[in-house]
């Protein structure tokens, strides 16, 4: 079979891991921070703060803006649950704004026209989190301009997107958010086998997630309510969580980082050669924009013929070849059917659903293998 994604994993990954397994320090030691470091360099952001998943990360991104009862937190429905779960752990309101017809990506202007009516009832958002589907950022300069005109946070959910690029700019560096979230997990652009961090250029909102990440527990003299009883001595100061990521995970994520340019140049490759292979097909094709350069975590293919879905994804599955969808609208979902959400809600971002299928891809995908796909894929369409 060939999978949809997978990790690539080199010899130079396993020593790494092997170094942290014979050193002193298997967690809370030197790893973490050297791996965030690397991310902080690589986006150009002040602060990383790394988790063991990205809805970690989410959840603290959400605590520390300040998200709890009665706030109202908005995402796209096309992602995976965690987008909309990391409010709701908060206790908030969640709802959804709905997509583009081509990327699947939160539609401008729906959200322009979502908040305008919000604000006519005053039931704004605190918090928007779009989501970077298959690793393209989401238009976040218009989206910044709407945060700045109605008055809200952002989360950028670039779980897909380690590596991307927008308007010139690393995907991470929040130049247009609050709060980037990345995630690592093993289909992801790199692995720290599972994952997450949170990028930010408030050092408040980083260091409100860093004392979260960590059963909220300080050693900081300064944060302390009475003075330290020696150098053994923390004090708890809210109710947090260990969310923290180890230092065999961040090995692995920081000897991965080394090569990111080289498996996004190979994504893009990729990527290309799918384009050329799939042009004369009843079906879309993601975009290529110089502008908005996609980390090519996914490939996601938009159906002429939306009926022959099912079939063609059976038939690509019996032919040994792991298609996927992604995803099935959150809305959807019956926990979200249960607060009173339901099909017909969100009218592209279903119609989008019914018609994709992601085709593999990873850095180790041959030309062959995609030739095999491409011939298996025209065959069903026929």
């Amino acid at each position: 079979m060939i999978p949809y994604g997978r990790q690539h994993i080199t010899q130079t990954d396993i020593d790494a891991v092997t170094e942290v397994l014979q050193s002193d320090f298997l967690t809370q030691g030197p790893a973490v921070p050297a791996f965030e470091k690397r991310l902080s360099e690589l986006t150009t952001a002040q602060h990383a703060i790394a988790v063991n998943s990205a809805t970690s990360a989410l959840h603290l991104a959400c605590l520390a803006l300040g998200v709890g009862r009665g706030s109202r937190v908005w995402t796209s429905p096309i992602s995976f649950v965690a987008s909309a779960n990391c409010a709701r752990y908060c206790g908030a309101d969640v709802d959804f704004v709905d997509v583009e017809p081509d990327s699947g990506n939160m539609a401008i202007d729906k959200l322009r026209l979502k908040l305008e009516q919000a604000r006519s009832n005053d039931t704004l958002p605190q918090v928007v989190i779009p989501v970077h589907l298959a690793g393209a950022s989401c238009d976040m300069q218009q989206i910044h301009y709407l945060a700045n005109e109605f008055g809200f946070a952002v989360i950028e959910d670039a779980s897909h997107a380690v590596g991307a690029s927008y308007l010139d700019d690393a995907v991470g560096c929040c130049r247009y958010s609050d709060i980037t979230v990345f995630s690592f997990h093993p289909v992801k652009i790199i692995t720290t086998a599972e994952g997450g961090m949170a990028l930010t250029n408030n050092p408040e909102l980083a260091d409100k997630m860093r004392l979260l990440r960590s059963h909220g527990i300080s050693r900081d003299e300064s944060q302390m309510t009475e003075p330290s009883h020696g150098n053994w001595y923390y004090q708890q100061l809210q109710l947090g969580f260990n969310y923290r990521m180890t230092d065999l995970q961040a090995a692995l994520g920081l000897s991965q980082s080394r090569r990111l340019l080289p498996i996004i140049q190979k994504r893009q490759l990729l990527a290309a050669n799918y384009h050329r292979l799939l042009a004369q097909l009843p079906l879309s094709l993601p975009a290529l924009d110089d502008d908005n350069i996609s980390a090519w975590h996914l490939f996601i293919i938009r159906l002429d013929d939306k009926t022959k879905r099912k079939a063609v994804f059976d038939g690509m599955r019996d032919a040994g070849i792991g298609v996927n969808v992604h995803y099935i609208p959150i809305h959807t979902q019956p926990y979200y059917q249960q607060l009173g959400f339901d099909w017909g809600d969100f009218p592209v971002a279903e119609d989008f659903y019914e018609r994709i299928i992601s085709l593999p891809m990873f850095p180790e995908l041959t030309g062959e293998q995609q030739q095999y796909i491409a011939d298996k894929l025209a065959e069903l369409l026929q």
